[in-house]
């Protein structure tokens, strides 16, 4: 059993910056993915971003460049730097990870752009 739970989220201005947090605890050894989604009103959930456990990165076309997710892997630790915010960028964000054939989900945090 994995716990997600996220924190970071908040209301900023069109051009700012925020920054989540997610970190993983339960019973286990290694994540090998970790990522997150975001899913805005009406909307269906999208990948954001996503990192392996040896660094490789992946990254939605329209937040490429303003975005950059990183890890700690001794913390199980997943991190979303967001620059350059726009009010397209509103939605609920969601950390997510695959572990040994389940796929687990945070809570979700609310990032709000004003225009």
């Amino acid at each position: 059993q994995v716990q997600l739970v996220e924190s970071g989220g908040g209301l900023v201005q069109s051009g700012g910056s925020l920054r989540l947090s997610c970190a993983a605890s339960g019973n286990i050894f290694r994540l090998s993915l970790m990522g997150w989604y975001r899913q805005a009103p009406g909307k269906e959930r999208e990948l954001v971003a996503s990192i392996t456990s040896g660094g490789s990165t992946n990254y939605a076309d329209s937040v490429k460049a303003r975005f950059t997710i990183s890890r700690d892997n001794a913390k199980n630790t997943v991190y979303l730097e967001m620059n350059s915010l726009k009010p397209e960028d509103t939605a609920v964000y969601y950390c997510h990870t695959p572990y040994l054939g389940r796929l687990y989900w945070g809570q979700g945090t609310q990032v709000t752009v004003s225009s």
